[in-house]
């Protein structure tokens, strides 16, 4: 099926924001890129701010359902917060990453308070997963769960910068430390597990 206009445009546009900038990406070189009239661009989106904003919210349900999809892949919370880790840093070993693009957003953007707004919708999602498997998991006390949220930001941003996809897995190690301190049951319930099965 053939993609709309709005979502050729997002497409393109959004592509442009993360690989080149924001700032750096203006409206002409996004009408260039989409072969689309200015007219037809500004009846879409009325302003780069709009523009920018859809970008992002965009942006967020991909990765929520992607998030979501890892979830789904493995029945225990533990599993679950292995494989979000092990996810992002399948994304962050590639060229093309240049870290958070709502991070980005708001460091180029952060004047605008519709980009604000989604970026901070986002960040409180993602809490909210860590928030949910860690309740999952039988821990009720939101520190473990602010923990997770802090590790996987930190791990984004310190591949962003750093360049080196390593940080993720470190930062999975220390997600899954923390796991394991908040749920001791979890350790004796795989050992036994375990020991029956030998």
């Amino acid at each position: 099926m053939k993609a709309s206009i709005s979502d050729h445009i997002l497409a393109s546009a959004g592509a442009l924001f993360y690989r080149e900038g924001i700032r750096a990406v203006g409206i002409d070189r996004i009408i260039d890129e989409t072969k689309v009239a200015k007219a037809t661009l500004y009846r879409h989106f009325p302003s780069k701010d709009h523009l920018v904003a859809a970008y992002l919210k965009d942006r967020h349900e991909r990765v929520i359902r992607s998030l979501e999809a890892v979830l789904d892949a493995a029945p225990r919370p533990r599993d679950q917060l292995n494989l979000i880790f092990e996810g992002l840093h399948e994304k962050a070993d590639s060229p093309e990453f240049r870290g958070c693009a709502f991070a980005l957003a708001v460091a180029e953007h952060g004047d605008s308070e519709r980009v604000v707004a989604v970026a901070r919708n986002h960040k409180a999602t993602v809490s909210h997963i860590f928030a949910a498997l860690m309740t999952r998991a039988g821990v009720e006390a939101s520190q473990p769960a602010a923990h997770l949220s802090l590790l996987y930001e930190g791990a984004l941003a310190t591949v962003a910068v750093g360049r080196d996809p390593q940080a993720v897995l470190t930062a999975r190690d220390c997600a899954l430390f923390v796991f394991d301190a908040a749920v001791p049951s979890f350790k004796n319930a795989e050992k036994a597990e375990h020991d029956k099965g030998n």
